[in-house]
């Protein structure tokens, strides 16, 4: 829910006063929320993007979902310490924080394939009676995959309506996930994505009237802006790997990724990259091979991480971030036949990169698409959001952690 989305589909939320603030880099879904429940740069909290590169498994992780993993006393605590409740639905490394509720998508992945569909919740009881209360369960494909639609949100919308009344915490953080879908696929500019804001228009009214009735003032902010997609995406890896710095294993043709051996690799996520350099003889080479590459604006050292807020153990030796209209695609092969199984399957966990194509069946079906083409819409850039709401804060809020610091404040008054 970008600033200047908004204003270039002409949506205004009649009844509030829409304000802008600016976005935590990487504006991306985990750093972000990261930031919004601890008052923290990336730098303090540790969630430099939406995966990790875990240096004792030698192995990237994306969404893994322990609450352990972000650092930071949560902007909650003074609320819960006097006796306080909160409640944290669908938002990311929710499992199990410091909360009173928690309601987060945990499917069981089997053996043989497929997926057992279920959410985690605290407590345990919760998700099953939220299912009888609104009639259906939540359904994980429409959250993410080439299914994705407004479903998840209308489901998420009508949760936290019915967690309102019963059991209803002090505070409660939900999160509304669409406009994500076809601002990814089809970019900001389509006509898609002024349909996708009617839908956010019609569930925030719903919500609003729900908030009333239960007595709730409330506040809706924006992650990132997502950016129109202009240029052809960059493949890091490609070019460590064609200098010899990027290593792989052949497994019956296919190329997967050796961390084991120390090598070089870029962790991909939309605009931006961590570049993990295996040998720190190689890290002016390193530079210098993406010094000049077309569709890189900045390459930022610790220096410039830190300058940003970014500078943490767990951020790459160096941090690239995209040119404007551009993004990094995680792909180290060229070679359709070298591509890894996983990479035709919605696999968010284990995949070393954000991958926007899962958004996309490829052919035939029932596979992901492999075609970084269709992708319209990308972010992680520095932005503007939007933000709006019922309540309204007591100090001036130009950035997001003004937001974060805001709500703590509200903590400590209202514990």
């Amino acid at each position: 829910m970008g600033s200047k989305l908004l204003a270039r589909h002409g949506k205004t939320f009649t009844g509030h006063d829409v304000h802008s603030m600016a976005s935590i880099f990487p504006a991306v879904t985990c750093p972000v929320q990261a930031s919004m429940r601890t008052a923290l740069p990336p730098a303090g909290h540790g969630m430099v993007a939406n995966g990790g590169y875990f240096p004792q498994l030698k192995k990237v992780l994306f969404w893994e979902q322990a609450a352990t993993l972000v650092s930071g006393e949560r902007v909650w605590a003074p609320l819960r310490s006097a006796g306080g409740t909160a409640g944290m639905m669908f938002w990311q490394q929710s499992l199990v924080d410091d909360l009173d509720l928690v309601l987060s998508p945990r499917p069981i992945h089997k053996h043989e394939g497929g997926m057992i569909q279920d959410c985690y919740s605290m407590p345990g009881d919760l998700y099953g009676r939220l299912c009888k209360d609104i009639g259906r369960s939540f359904n994980l494909m429409h959250y993410w995959g080439p299914v994705t639609s407004r479903k998840s949100s209308e489901w998420i919308a009508d949760a936290t309506i019915a967690v309102m009344k019963d059991p209803a915490p002090d505070l409660l953080f939900s999160y509304i996930p669409h406009l994500d879908y076809d601002l990814q696929r089809k970019g900001p500019d389509h006509p898609r994505a002024a349909q996708a804001l009617d839908v956010l228009e019609t569930l925030t009214g719903k919500l609003d009237q729900a908030c009333r009735e239960s007595g709730y003032d409330w506040v809706m902010f924006g992650d990132y802006e997502i950016n129109p997609v202009t240029q052809p995406p960059v493949f890091p890896n490609r070019i460590l790997r064609d200098a010899g710095l990027f290593r792989t294993r052949m497994l019956k043709g296919m190329a997967y990724p050796d961390f084991f051996s120390g090598g070089t690799f870029a962790m991909v996520d939309h605009e931006v990259a961590h570049v993990y350099v295996g040998d720190p003889q190689d890290r002016e080479q390193v530079r210098g091979l993406f010094a000049n590459q077309q569709g890189i604006d900045r390459i930022l050292d610790r220096q410039a991480q830190k300058e940003l807020g970014l500078d943490h153990a767990s951020s790459g030796d160096f941090v690239l971030v995209s040119s404007e209209g551009s993004w990094f695609a995680y792909p180290w092969w060229t070679e359709r036949r070298e591509a890894p199984d996983f990479a035709t399957h919605v696999d968010i966990h284990n995949k070393p990169g954000f991958d926007p194509c899962e958004l996309y069946f490829g052919w035939p079906p029932p596979g992901i698409s492999m075609n970084v083409s269709k992708i319209g819409g990308t972010h992680g850039r520095s932005c503007n959001v939007a933000w709006f709401g019922t309540w309204n804060p007591e100090r001036n809020i130009s950035h997001q952690l003004d937001l974060a610091e805001a709500i703590r404040d509200w903590c400590g008054q209202h514990g």
